[in-house]
């Protein structure tokens, strides 16, 4: 990775994935997005929560990340209340968001009756959509950012929800480093950026937008600088700026590294992929198919880049519709024409629809 320099903007593990970088020869440039001690316990809050949730019984129980689950845990365990929060959770529905809070709930000798593969909350909303929730009693475990709307979303089917805030995500103490590194990505001096959590990116996007170069920076992400996740849920992130981001199939800081390794020298040489028994190739803004230049106009050419993030991977209306360019991104409908103007450009083959999913590229396996 010689002569790559590399954004980071971990708070937490930073030394290690500064290390890993260096080791390969990139040039770091950290700018924390969150405070270094971002898990900020309020124990009075968190108290009262917890009296709360102890008060009636529960039917539904939704925990979302581990950290959160181990500090409510260890909190409860102080005040003498810990038997008692077992057992209140021990005797609900569980459904866990990931492996991480999987484990701080089995650790404590409670088990999950449901947990997504894809460890996004979404799918856990996804896996109770359907069911008669009236009259629930449902807990859910923040995970740092609020879940008001999920609670509100909850309620409206009918649902009794109480929302447990264990800790609150803040923002990094000095904004200094934070605003440099958002020069350098509109200045399209980075090469990539990488993101450990779902909050670093609105962190990010905030000072971005505070700075007045938020437009200019997704600009940067969407052309030129790879925004590099650890996992979906913190790619989700940045699905409302309409911003293409990497992620490794298993959400750890090595695989981020090792994609990201293998990734920019390919950026730099152009994305090469077979296609439905037809070479595609992605350089900058050009695309050429079997060698010949293809013109696409803006919407096409953000579904066909989308489509790349993770080539094969079906890709639904809705995420389509976040990367099309405002204006644009009027509804689903928009998304169905740029698919239609793709298709007659490079080939009705070279996309296929899925289902009720979205549609995906035709990748040679």
């Amino acid at each position: 990775m010689t002569g790559y320099r590399i954004g980071v903007t971990a708070a937490r593990k930073v030394e290690e994935q500064v290390q890993l970088f260096e080791r390969r020869g990139a040039t770091v440039v950290w700018a924390p997005a969150l405070s270094l001690e971002p898990n900020q316990v309020d124990d009075a809050s968190l108290r009262a929560a917890t009296d709360e949730v102890l008060s009636r019984p529960i039917d539904l129980f939704l925990a979302t990340t581990g950290i959160g689950m181990k500090a409510w845990f260890n909190a409860a365990e102080q005040w003498g209340m810990l038997d008692q929060l077992l057992a209140a959770l021990g005797s609900a529905e569980i459904l866990a968001r990931g492996p991480k809070s999987v484990g701080a709930l089995r650790r404590r000798g409670l088990r999950e009756l449901w947990a997504p593969e894809s460890e996004e909350f979404e799918d856990v909303l996804e896996h109770l959509r359907g069911r008669d929730l009236a009259g629930q009693r449902i807990v859910v475990q923040e995970h740092g950012q609020s879940l008001s709307m999920v609670a509100h979303a909850l309620r409206r089917r009918g649902a009794d929800v109480t929302t447990v805030t264990v800790y609150r995500v803040a923002s990094a103490d000095d904004p200094e480093p934070m605003f440099h590194l958002i020069d350098e990505i509109a200045d399209r001096a980075l090469h990539a950026v990488t993101f450990t959590s779902a909050p670093a990116v609105a962190a990010l996007m905030e000072a971005a937008g505070s700075t007045g170069r938020r437009e200019e920076v997704v600009g940067a992400f969407q052309a030129d600088v790879i925004a590099s996740c650890v996992g979906p849920v913190t790619a989700a992130a940045f699905e409302m700026w309409g911003v293409p981001s990497i992620y490794p199939d298993r959400s750890r800081l090595v695989a981020m590294v090792k994609q990201l390794e293998t990734e920019l020298p390919s950026r730099a040489t152009g994305h090469s992929f077979e296609v439905a028994g037809h070479t595609l190739l992605l350089h900058g803004d050009e695309v050429l198919l079997d060698g010949v230049e293809v013109k696409l106009s803006p919407a096409p050419f953000a579904v066909l880049q989308a489509l790349l993030v993770n080539p094969g991977h079906v890709v639904s209306r809705r995420e389509l519709l976040s990367y099309l360019p405002s204006g644009i991104a009027g509804s689903e409908h928009a998304v169905e024409m740029a698919v239609a103007r793709l298709r007659a450009a490079i080939g009705t083959r070279m996309i296929q629809t899925v289902v009720k999913r979205g549609y995906r590229l035709a990748v040679s396996q």
